[in-house]
């Protein structure tokens, strides 16, 4: 394959700006606000299922609290009617001291289902709080993930503007370069993982290894717009006034 020293030269500019657009990417998915906006969005439905929960529970022991009070209501009624019926005195001896009896029951009976009532607030009370906390926790667990996404967001726009440049500057080159040198230096590129190399002080800048005295010779005698590889690796080596030759 031919191509001019020039043309060989720019192997290297196309490859360095790969290798930026390689590290960009790998900022892009390793922005440290993306590991924790995760692991939040991962605890987010826990959260919001304990807002729940607690809410359930307030709502049930706001029924029960009402369930009590009507039950202590409706002894209260009884007590006073029968008060009444005692206060007014009719009905034979016997019958009002029936209504006695009945009083002194009814007075036991509303003190039981008072302090009943009284325990079930208490537990209102208690659940509430842990509603108050559960909604806190969610809210303020919401607004750092709002916080994050923000961060984020705003990081990646700038490595994506950063991105967008060095991909026009890679545009320009690869219309520079002929299909068939393109062709081969990507198909390097997805073996090797870069695909050129300056070949300096006898090392292929790709694999690192250096050049026996063969292949050095053969690479000294080729042509200048000859393209020569690295016989360990398969890279483009582009020769560079410290290649040692």
């Amino acid at each position: 394959m031919k191509a001019s020293p020039q043309m060989q030269a720019r192997l290297l500019e196309l490859q360095e700006l790969d290798t930026t657009l390689a590290q960009l990417d790998h900022r892009m998915r390793s922005l440290p606000e993306q590991v924790d906006i995760t692991r939040m969005e991962g605890e987010a439905p826990g959260l919001e299922a304990a807002v729940v929960r607690t809410g359930t529970e307030v709502g049930d022991l706001e029924r029960e609290v009402a369930k009590a009070e009507a039950a202590v209501q409706q002894v209260r009624d009884r007590a006073a009617r029968d008060q009444q019926r005692l206060d007014a005195g009719t009905g034979s001896a016997k019958d009002l001291q029936g209504l006695q009896h009945e009083l002194e029951s009814l007075g036991r009976r509303q003190s039981v289902l008072e302090d009943e009532e009284l325990e079930v607030m208490e537990r209102v009370e208690q659940a509430q709080a842990a509603e108050r906390s559960a909604t806190t926790a969610r809210d303020e667990h919401a607004a750092r993930l709002t916080e994050l996404r923000a961060v984020r967001d705003e990081k990646a726009a700038g490595i994506a503007a950063e991105r967008e440049q060095v991909a026009a500057g890679r545009e320009a080159i690869v219309a520079d370069l002929s299909d068939e040198l393109v062709a081969l230096y990507e198909r390097m590129r997805a073996q090797t993982g870069s695909g050129a190399a300056p070949l300096q002080q006898r090392r292929c800048g790709g694999c690192r290894l250096e050049l026996n005295a063969v292949d050095l010779g053969r690479i000294a005698a080729a042509a200048e717009d000859e393209v020569v590889r690295c016989e360990e690796c398969g890279r483009i080596l582009v020769r560079t006034a410290e290649s040692g030759l």
